[in-house]
């Protein structure tokens, strides 16, 4: 049976984010994740998740000004100072809400920046945080995102990934595998899971076209949920979709879909 972790960012929008951890748990999650823990005050986070019986998986490093469109700063030359000081504050959050992976989100590629240049800059930026996030017993993810709901974004295929994990060379460096993402980009979804599984740390949902609800497009949720309990994946699948309504209606899909 798959552990899912309900992703406070796109689930439970009806509601304030503080309110989530409580919906989550009424819903049955005892797991969430989001994209960033850093606009609240760490203790009161902490405090939520033993409150309402919830282990945090995972969150995000910091990336850039999200509200005016950085996604990620882990590309850019000119940010190196500013992505360390944002891997020594994920460290900080992440300890205090034991949760023991971060992802880093590579970020857009500006124009006029040689695309070696900003790779070079995040494998770089990877060796220094995957060993940061190492001493504290944290794990670093990586995550390949589709470039049509994306444009620019450095980071788009799973083998790029692994490249890079090979680049870099660290033990404490793996992929996050986002199905949605990867439907987009490349498809052939079960047998790259397989290839890449000893490398994958993290799975994320959501069904295509809409980026709804598992069960509302072309994925065979079924299916995919059944092979990956037959290939062992025993890691968290974040449930990181746009509830096509609200949330709490939309979840008969975890029964209807895991039988």
């Amino acid at each position: 049976m798959p552990k899912f972790a309900a992703n406070l960012t796109m689930l439970f929008n009806e509601v304030d984010f503080l309110d989530r951890f409580k919906a989550a748990a009424q819903a049955g999650f005892n797991a969430v994740e989001y994209l960033f823990p850093y606009d609240f005050d760490k203790q009161q986070l902490a405090d939520l998740l033993k409150q309402h019986g919830l282990t945090q998986v995972l969150h995000n490093l910091p990336a850039g000004n999200w509200a005016t469109g950085e996604r990620g700063i882990a590309c850019l030359p000119d940010r190196v100072d500013e992505f360390k000081e944002g891997v020594a504050r994920a460290i900080e959050y992440a300890t205090a809400l034991n949760c023991k992976q971060v992802n880093c989100l590579a970020g857009l590629v500006p124009a006029g920046l040689d695309k070696a240049v900003a790779h070079k800059t995040f494998v770089e930026n990877l060796r220094y945080a995957a060993a940061e996030l190492k001493a504290a017993n944290i794990r670093l993810l990586i995550e390949p995102i589709n470039s049509f709901d994306m444009p620019g974004f450095f980071l788009n295929y799973t083998a790029q990934a692994a490249a890079i994990l090979d680049e870099v060379g660290s033990d404490n460096l793996f992929i996050q595998y986002d199905i949605y993402h990867a439907q987009r980009m490349e498809g052939e979804l079960a047998n790259t899971i397989k290839a890449h599984q000893s490398r994958i740390a993290h799975i994320q949902l959501a069904d295509n076209p809409g980026r709804n609800e598992p069960g509302t497009g072309e994925i065979n949720y079924p299916w995919l949920f059944r092979y990956l309990d037959q290939i062992g994946y025993d890691g968290w699948i974040g449930c990181e979709y746009k509830p096509a309504g609200v949330t709490a209606d939309g979840l008969g899909w975890i029964t209807a879909l895991t039988k």
